[in-house]
């Protein structure tokens, strides 16, 4: 069996939804092993476009989608998103998909005291979408989350909400934020349960009946490397381990089933919302980026801050992700910039370094130190082999593999699913 992971290389909004829509057409089952309703894929779809957030890319295509037990699942963002799905004519159902039943449940509260910290913070916020993804993993960490199987045990949710309110009225109200009652949030998962045990199930025996079956399975991860909550720019990142290794755990399979693991990069770098971004351009260079690239967060509809590609930093995330191969997305944006740059390495208090501290403040310091190379002016849009392509955007491509120290493996020209170059198939191991 070979498998296969996919995870951002760069600050997340890599465009993965299309590159995982792409491979799950040879994969028999796609999931979701991190992070919450805070990721978004967009999929264009010929004259369709689909907003995913928390179902699995394969849905698309018609494939397994699994929502693994290192999700966070928001019950009401899931169905109004089978809803908004279902009414573009996709059939998804419990017959195609399954969701971990040890899967934790984001629940109003989550949300409401991620609003109040953050608002707490002032000028410190750290740009959280809001959505309640931090708070719910600190209760699964606590041992006090509600968990999807919770719902098939109502005799014991109102203990569990006990213990959960007790922690979040005393911060609410400390916050200056209303609290909540607990028949409310008792009523509201009485409801929901009949609406989502049909889904539950133990994945992990799913998973090792696939691997029995010799079924290619596709691993989907959401945000980034560089948004891990160990490895990425903390504390500007998100509440997970966004990296490959994950994968096992939040799908609850072993590690060698991981298979190949994708990285996901743009061929310049954007990032959403707060936190250190050395190559961030503020001129019109960085504005042709954001406009050319309909650089808006699928999620927040948040304008991305954009800047050059930063070889330095996702060198980074292939050595802590274990990625092996990159998708490059995006190469068409670049059309008609007569000259690029690349960072190679930072400038921090006068230091040579080719990697990012660990340290906040040192990584605000990053300055970019830059390698020029020249553009082309000829259209890259939806081409599908390299003899499409100008001698200069080859060149530019080859020298990012050097850098990164990883093959280029696809090569994505446009929004639409098959303007895509192969040059290796991941699957094939």
């Amino acid at each position: 069996m070979a498998n296969v992971t996919v995870v951002g290389a760069q600050w997340g909004d890599e465009g993965k939804g299309k590159i995982v829509d792409w491979l799950s057409n040879r994969a028999d089952v796609v999931v979701r092993f991190q992070g919450g309703h805070n990721a978004g894929h967009t999929l264009v779809v010929g004259d369709k476009t689909y907003k995913l957030s928390l179902l699995p890319s394969g849905v698309v295509r018609g494939k397994l989608g699994i929502i693994g037990n290192g999700v966070v699942l928001d019950p009401n963002a899931l169905l109004e998103e089978i809803a908004r799905v279902k009414a573009q004519g996709l059939d998804v159902g419990p017959h195609n998909l399954r969701i971990a039943e040890n899967v934790p449940l984001i629940l109003p509260l989550h949300s409401a005291i991620d609003k109040a910290r953050e608002v707490a913070r002032g000028e410190n916020k750290i740009g959280t979408t809001g959505r309640g993804i931090g708070p719910a993993y600190e209760d699964k960490v606590a041992r006090r989350a509600i968990r999807l199987c919770d719902l098939a045990e109502p005799e014991t949710l109102s203990a569990k909400l006990d213990e959960l309110l007790l922690h979040h009225n005393t911060l609410l109200a400390g916050l200056g934020a209303p609290t909540f009652q607990k028949q409310d949030l008792l009523d509201q998962l009485l409801a929901l349960a009949p609406r989502l045990l049909p889904f539950s199930e133990a994945i992990w025996e799913r998973l090792d009946e696939a691997r029995h079956n010799n079924s290619r399975v596709l691993f989907e991860g959401a945000q980034a490397v560089m948004l891990d909550v160990d490895h990425g720019t903390y504390p500007f990142v998100t509440s997970s381990n966004t990296v490959a290794g994950n994968a096992a755990a939040g799908a609850g399979v072993g590690p060698h089933q991981i298979g190949t693991v994708l990285g996901i990069a743009k061929a310049y770098t954007t990032r959403v919302g707060s936190g250190p971004f050395p190559t961030e351009l503020f001129d019109d260079v960085g504005k042709r980026l954001g406009e050319r690239g309909r650089e808006f967060g699928t999620v927040t509809g948040r304008p991305r801050r954009c800047g050059w590609f930063d070889a330095c930093m996702v060198r980074q995330a292939v050595k802590v992700g274990g990625i092996q191969g990159l998708a490059l997305t995006k190469l068409d944006v670049l059309d008609g910039l007569t000259e690029l740059k690349i960072c190679t390495g930072y400038m921090i208090d006068g230091q040579v370094m080719k990697r990012l501290p660990a340290a906040a403040a040192a990584q605000m310091k990053a300055q970019p130190i830059y390698e020029t190379m020249e553009g082309w002016t000829t259209s890259t849009m939806g081409a599908r082999s390299w003899a499409e392509l100008p001698a200069t955007a080859i060149k530019y491509v080859k020298r990012i593999e050097e850098l990164v120290e990883a093959p280029v493996t696809l090569l994505s020209t446009s929004p639409e699913r098959d303007d895509t170059i192969l040059v290796s198939d991941p699957f094939a191991g």
